[in-house]
């Protein structure tokens, strides 16, 4: 039997201040709240304690964001999908935005290790007026320290239902995939990154969002291998592939800081914790 981690994170507003109820069971809590930037913006820091997932574990995330408030959640390290026995490994995130809510989901990088069974199942829903900026970095193997994903399946599902939906399996076995110069061309790290809404973006959002990211891709050393949209009139995306992490970490930071200062008028104010 594995393990199984839920936890509940209920934002409200106190006043001008966005406060949370942490309800949880299992190795998944609340390491860190914090308050950089002033009461409005609350950010939290996920921690899973035994440090990966093995087969058979279940980690839940739900998160409820009521009217107004702003939630920022991250984690103080990678999320690893360790060797399974036969039994997948699951984690699973649902976020609901009410109106006017805005939520950022910044976990760091997933590392896929070989002989994973791993399953990342991301749903988030919008109220018209909620907006989120959110992004997933996928990790195949270590192959800097000689440990390549050679052997393993993953898993990944991202839903912004009536937006955007994406569900694909990687199979190590794929070289098709991994190694054409149609697919991953034998990279092994994938990003994406969104910002989303409830409601149709305005143009003039549309395009500074749009604009923002495209001039730090053209400054950035990945901008052979990234490129951002916009496929729906409520979503842009942008997605990029990197031979490491580091690289691509940069470049999904330095997005995520423009389009807040373009679509929310605030200042970066990056977790501490983060490395880049």
């Amino acid at each position: 039997m594995g393990w199984l981690g839920h936890l509940n994170l209920d934002y409200t507003l106190d006043g001008s201040r966005t406060v949370a109820l942490d309800r949880h069971h299992g190795p998944l809590r609340v390491l860190q709240r914090l308050y950089p930037e002033g009461d409005a913006v609350c950010h939290h820091v996920l921690v899973h304690p035994p440090g990966g997932l093995v087969g058979g574990d279940v980690l839940q995330i739900d998160a409820q964001l009521a009217a107004g408030t702003h939630a920022l959640i991250t984690t103080p390290g990678a999320t690893r999908y360790y060797r399974s026995a036969g039994q997948p490994a699951v984690q699973q995130v649902k976020a609901h935005l009410a109106d006017g809510a805005r939520l950022e989901w910044l976990p760091m990088e997933t590392i896929a290790y070989r002989q994973c069974l791993a399953e990342n199942r991301l749903r988030f829903d919008l109220a018209p007026g909620a907006e989120m900026i959110g992004w997933d970095l996928l990790a195949l193997g270590l192959p800097a320290a000689n440990m390549p994903w050679d052997r393993g399946r993953y898993t990944q599902r991202l839903e912004l239902p009536e937006v955007w939906l994406e569900q694909a399996t990687i199979d190590a076995a794929d070289q098709r995939l991994l190694d054409s110069p149609l697919g991953w061309a034998g990279r092994r790290v994938l990003g994406t990154l969104w910002f989303t809404a409830g409601a149709p973006l305005p143009t003039t959002q549309r395009t500074a969002l749009l604009d923002s990211a495209r001039l730090a891709i053209g400054t950035s050393a990945l901008a052979a291998t990234a490129g951002v949209t916009a496929p729906h009139a409520r979503a842009v995306v942008l997605r990029v592939l990197a031979e490491r992490v580091e690289p691509a970490m940069h470049l999904l930071v330095a997005v995520r800081n423009a389009w807040r200062a373009a679509a929310w008028q605030l200042a970066a104010h990056p977790p501490r914790i983060w490395r880049t």
